[in-house]
């Protein structure tokens, strides 16, 4: 009995004791891979809430997420007046709420006039509290390296200096004076005095406002592979130039600077310490061209300056309507493309070596998708080259283009580099696919008096007739290596002609091309002069189309052999077969066969297991790079 009541006894004192504990108690349960990253990882930019960190740290000092994101301004003014957090913590929470209520301001669309400078404003002020995080709180960036919260923080002055910047200049676009954000100019925007430097930054046709500033990251792409950039600070941008890609002053000169050029952005704020910095309202948006700067200076520190390759291309690619263009040009409709023109894809670099890249029959710059964007994509030769992708008219012959192409870019070349002293009139590489590609070799060989001798077996002249000839249509008949020219690339060219010119298919859409009325004159005097002024016959002369001109019957072509290739000019071949299992010499990529793409002396020579557009294969495009890294290393 004793016994029973002394248990009774302890499990009374016990129940007294548990009564008195209160609640208090600690629950364990498992959490999965991807929730837990999920805990780790979210937070406003990926979620729309506040992250775990974030959250943790208001329910330090007594406060609850959700409340802060109905209260934001009460809620950045607590934490504002709190001990109860160290510094990095309370910065990177300001940063993260002051971020949630711009974020809930931009939901209320249309926005109001007045909440505008709100809104702004709260943009600057997460940028303002990332900032003091990542270059004014006790430790410094390199200390925190490898944090999860570090690299949210960047994230949230990346996406606020994004916001504010394009917000900015749609507020200046519409302004009546709309260039009131030209470089070394401030602004008053609220409590704010924003300052702009462009100084760095040069935008194509002299143009000091783009029509359009788009964010990089709000894009994508169908038919890009890849999507280059580089990590670091600042906004990335896309300027828009002009309102459409084919204004009509684009073709009034031979080239045009892309209209879509990469724009980098960063914000900084007024003042040498921490205090300082929370309490300024003085900031500078700096803006820069990634291909030209690789870092900035924030807080004093150098940082890597966040830059996106991709958008730009990508969207002069989306816009430029080449696809219906080429088809247009092939046959020869009334709009269609007269003579060749050259577009930089990059505002002109100076100290980048030039990649010309020729298109081929019926084609446009589209051809090179995602050969021009893996070959910027690679940073060695993103440093290294620029590219000038040269649209032409296919429909027109081949001695023509040759002769309106290098006219191009002579002049382009002149205007950009008149002196000729510019590295990148230096060892230029050519790179053609196709009918593009016997082009390329054209502008690294010598007509000699090829043609001249073939002519004059037609027909003979007398000195003073030969000399008009010459006069009028000497650039087709007798050219030299183009200057600067020290490397080629030839991708599925039919040196030799190609049978499928010859095919009844290819025999009726010939028949259905119209050459450029500036082709037709020309090549129309030229008749008459070897024809004395007469006709044999009565009959029309008889001028070759693009078509004709790929046959291996083609007079030209039958001539191309015995036009030599420059010996300082070091050239390489991307031959594609679409029967690898065959023997080479019997092999063809569909419309070329290896006899015809094959060149002796070739410095290197790729077969790839592929159709004739080969140029697109990831291992053409690899062998590309390849030789355009060791053209480099050459041509130190």
């Amino acid at each position: 009995m004793k016994h029973s009541l002394g248990l009774v006894a302890r499990c009374a004192a016990l129940l007294l004791i548990l009564a008195t504990a209160g609640c208090a108690g600690v629950k364990v349960a498992s959490v999965s891979t991807q929730d837990y990253i999920a805990q780790r990882r979210g937070d406003v930019l990926t979620t729309g809430k506040l992250s775990a960190a974030a959250s943790e740290a208001l329910a330090v000092l007594g406060l609850d997420a959700d409340k802060c994101r109905a209260s934001a301004l009460n809620c950045t003014s607590a934490l504002r007046g709190s001990d109860g957090l160290d510094t990095e913590r309370q910065l990177s929470t300001l940063s993260e709420v002051w971020l949630l209520h711009a974020v809930e301001l931009e939901r209320q669309r249309p926005i109001a006039a007045t909440d505008r400078d709100e809104l702004l404003d709260a943009y600057l002020q997460s940028a303002r509290y990332a900032y003091a995080y990542l270059f004014h709180s006790p430790r410094p960036p390199a200390e925190r390296a490898f944090e999860d919260r570090q690299t949210q923080v960047r994230d949230y002055y990346n996406y606020a200096v994004q916001q504010s910047v394009t917000r900015l200049f749609s507020h200046y676009r519409d302004a009546p004076k709309a260039d009131a954000a030209r470089s070394g100019e401030s602004a008053r925007i609220g409590d704010w005095n924003i300052h702009f430097l462009m100084d760095e930054v040069r935008l194509p046709g002299g143009k000091t406002t783009p029509y359009e500033l788009i964010p990089a990251s709000t894009l994508t792409f169908s038919g890009l592979r890849s999507m280059y950039r580089r990590d670091g600070f600042g906004a990335e941008l896309v300027a828009v130039m002009a309102r459409s890609v084919n204004d009509k002053d684009t073709f009034e000169q031979p080239y045009s600077e892309t209209p879509f050029p990469a724009l980098s952005v960063i914000l900084s704020f007024k003042g040498r310490t921490l205090t300082q910095i929370l309490e300024t309202h003085d900031a500078a948006f700096t803006v820069s061209d990634p291909y030209r700067r690789y870092y900035v200076s924030l807080g004093g520190i150098s940082v890597p300056l966040a830059a996106n390759f991709t958008s730009g291309y990508g969207l002069w690619l989306a816009r430029s309507g080449f696809a219906t263009q080429a088809l247009r040009n092939a046959i020869g409709t009334s709009d269609g493309l007269a003579e060749p023109h050259i577009y930089l894809l990059q505002p002109y670099d100076p100290d980048r070596r030039i990649i010309v890249m020729l298109h081929g029959l019926a084609s446009s710059p589209e051809a090179w998708i995602n050969t021009a964007n893996e070959v910027l994509g690679d940073e060695v030769l993103r440093r290294g080259y620029q590219i000038w992708q040269v649209y032409y008219p296919t429909n027109a012959p081949l001695p023509y283009n040759n002769a309106e192409i290098r006219k191009a870019l002579r002049r382009t070349l002149e205007h950009f580099d008149p002196m000729g002293t510019a590295r990148a009139s230096r060892d230029m590489v050519v790179i053609g696919h196709s009918m593009g590609g016997i082009l390329s070799r054209l502008m690294v060989s010598s007509s000699g008096d090829v043609l001249w001798k073939a002519l004059q077996e037609y027909r003979s002249f007398t000195p003073e007739e030969m000399a008009e000839a010459e006069a009028e249509f000497g650039d087709m008949m007798r050219f030299e290596p183009f200057h600067g020219i020290t490397r080629a690339v030839f991708i599925a060219t039919p040196h030799r002609g190609t049978e499928f010119a010859e095919h009844r298919l290819a025999r009726w859409a010939s028949n259905l091309i119209t050459l450029p009325a500036t082709v037709l004159r020309k090549f129309a005097r030229m008749s008459q002069r070897a024809e004395g002024g007469e006709m044999p016959g009565g009959e029309p002369y008889y001028i070759p189309n693009g078509v004709d001109s790929l046959s291996p019957k083609d007079p030209f072509i039958r001539l191309l052999p015995q036009m030599p290739i420059s010996p300082a000019v070091t050239f390489h071949s991307i031959v594609a077969t679409d029967k690898p299992d065959a023997p080479l010499e019997e092999s063809t990529d569909g419309f070329v066969t290896y006899h015809s793409a094959h060149l002796d002396g070739a410095a290197s020579e790729a077969v790839i297991p592929y159709t004739h557009s080969v140029q697109e294969a990831p291992e053409a495009i690899l062998e590309i790079r390849r030789v355009l890294r060791e053209h480099l290393g050459a041509a130190k």
